[in-house]
């Protein structure tokens, strides 16, 4: 006769250990200490008898679906698959999975997404879609999900997120180009619904004004999403202008490589007579032609960082929203160069 599925008495009954105590081991259940010697003993036990967590009567007993939702805007950024493998791996440790979904940049798309997510009674959202005043945002807040808001910020106060000081990283964009003498410099701005296309346009202007430069509105054209198509667009705007400029701050990489190919389709080479920054050092960008200068944010972290804060969310009843600014940096590469003579 077949032997039954050996169970969590079982385990504690070849340890010499109380069932709770097996229990918290295998479930890694949290705010219980057990010595490292009790446990591998569990864990071997386990292994022996060949038992097998079920994670469906689990989840049960707990109240939780131990998934977590996450919501990004474009799959084919190159932005993203490091921000989701850095939440996969941390949920992961904790017994967490994420159930992945793209709107497309499509806000109807995103409100059904997230009605399919919370059908399937996830525990958690985390966000990469953000607009600065976002219904949805709110609306799942009031029906208490637990939210986390990953390269995106809101209007609202008391909503977690995990951001990157647009600021600062701006800020060493301009400065770099001011030493190597740039004084007409242009920008391709981010959308301004988002926190992130908003944050860098104003940054762009204060940054030019702590220069010494003055802001050419002329020099300034805004896309409608963060895409490459957009970039190229907002970059054939400014140059139709026909005002003088040496270099441009593109408000993200895929900006940035659109503005490659308007430079190119007008005849101008890049960084001989325009330099061109970037923003995220998203993956490949160092393989661009020529190799791009951008504001690197460490994309991985932020992942990590957007699924702890959600874990804390979920482990407190009453949770406090955590705001984290993580600081950027500039890479400097080969799409910058001394400014021309004579601009």
């Amino acid at each position: 006769m077949a032997r039954g599925r050996a169970t969590l008495k079982d385990v504690a009954e070849r340890v010499g250990v109380h069932l709770s105590t097996v229990s918290r081991v295998l479930n890694a259940k949290p705010g219980y200490v057990v010595s490292e010697e009790v446990a591998e003993k569990i864990r071997t036990a386990a292994r022996e008898l060949g038992y097998k967590t079920n994670p469906f009567a689990y989840s049960l007993r707990v109240n939780r679906s131990f998934t977590i939702g996450v919501l990004i805007p474009d799959l084919t950024n190159p932005v993203f698959p490091p921000i989701i493998r850095g939440i996969e791996r941390t949920l992961a440790k904790k017994g967490y999975i994420a159930i992945l979904a793209d709107s497309d940049n499509d806000p109807a798309e995103e409100e059904r997404i997230l009605e399919r997510l919370k059908a399937r009674q996830t525990d958690g959202l985390i966000l990469a879609t953000a607009h600065r005043a976002d219904e949805l945002v709110a609306d799942c807040l009031e029906e208490g999900y637990r939210v986390v808001l990953i390269n995106r910020s809101v209007e609202a106060a008391g909503v977690s997120s995990i951001t990157n000081d647009d600021h600062f990283g701006i800020a060493q964009a301009v400065r770099h180009l001011a030493s190597l003498g740039h004084r007409q410099i242009a920008h391709v701005a981010g959308p301004q619904a988002i926190s992130t296309g908003y944050q860098r346009y104003l940054a762009f202007r204060e940054a030019m004004q702590a220069e010494g430069l003055a802001v050419d509105d002329n020099l300034i054209a805004f896309c409608d999403a963060f895409a490459e198509k957009e970039g190229r667009r907002a970059m054939a705007q400014i140059l139709a202008r026909s005002r003088p400029l040496s270099a441009v701050v593109a408000a993200n990489d895929l900006l940035a490589l659109g503005c490659y190919d308007a430079i190119e389709a007008a005849g101008r080479r890049c960084p001989e007579e325009i330099s061109v920054t970037g923003y995220n050092d998203m993956p490949f960008a160092d393989k661009f032609k020529p190799p791009l200068t951008t504001v690197h944010i460490p994309l991985f972290e932020m992942g990590i960082e957007a699924a702890e804060a959600m874990l804390a969310l979920l482990d407190t009843e009453n949770p406090e929203p955590r705001q984290v600014r993580l600081r950027p940096e500039l890479v400097v590469r080969g799409s910058t160069a001394r400014a021309p003579a004579g601009i």
